[in-house]
């Protein structure tokens, strides 16, 4: 077997798949979540939390998220 069928390096992955977000509510209220590209995270305007996405995976726990006032 050749090793050819191995996946695409990391790299060459979006950060994010935005199909994702459909699947994805917010932990605490269950409210949808807002992608923000910009800064890689996913928004809870319902709990004013914003919850990061690090390589491509979003952390969805309450001491992850970083506080909104919005």
């Amino acid at each position: 077997m050749s090793e050819e069928t191995e996946s695409a390096p990391a790299a060459e992955k979006p950060l994010f798949d935005r199909h994702m977000l459909e699947a994805l509510v917010c932990p605490l209220t269950h409210a949808v979540l807002k992608y923000d590209a910009e800064k890689q995270e996913l928004i809870s305007q319902p709990a004013k939390l914003a919850f990061p996405i690090r390589g491509g995976i979003p952390i969805l726990l309450e001491d992850e998220a970083r506080r909104i006032d919005e």
